[in-house]
């Protein structure tokens, strides 16, 4: 687990923009049991690409886009971990993987981008992605 005064920036990235923290499971299950509309997960992380490629990607889709998510989530891997596996039961089939970013439409999974679709690759070429999934399921 790491300190709390080191994942407190990383967590602001997102919840600066409005992002939703789930740090319990019953946070998990309220906010993605049966959600209506579109729900953005973000399972943030450590990682250097999550630092430099998944939140910022996220950020600017969010800036960017004419269409928008209803609903914008994020657990935190490695900090909050019941929340996490739990989260990631809605991931499925997807196997556990951070960074790693979904979309829910009417709480079913519709899009994941997992850790290897965004490690090595630019924040911008993960951000014209997450603008065209916006605007086909938002």
């Amino acid at each position: 687990m790491y300190p709390e005064q080191m994942v407190a920036p990383m967590r602001a990235d997102l919840t600066d923009v409005g992002f939703n923290e789930l740090r319990t499971v019953d946070e998990v299950v309220e906010h993605l049991d049966d959600a209506k509309g579109t729900s953005l997960l973000v399972i943030n992380s450590v990682c250097g690409c999550a630092a430099g490629m998944a939140r910022p990607a996220v950020k600017y889709a969010l800036t960017n886009a004419s269409k928008q998510p209803d609903h914008l989530l994020t657990v935190f891997a490695g900090v909050d971990m019941e929340a996490t596996a739990k989260a990631r039961e809605y991931t499925l089939p997807y196997p556990p993987s951070s960074p790693s970013i979904g979309l829910f439409k009417d709480g079913e999974l519709v899009h994941f981008i997992e850790r290897h679709h965004i490690e090595g690759r630019p924040a911008e070429m993960i951000a014209d992605h997450l603008i065209d999934v916006f605007e086909e399921y938002c």
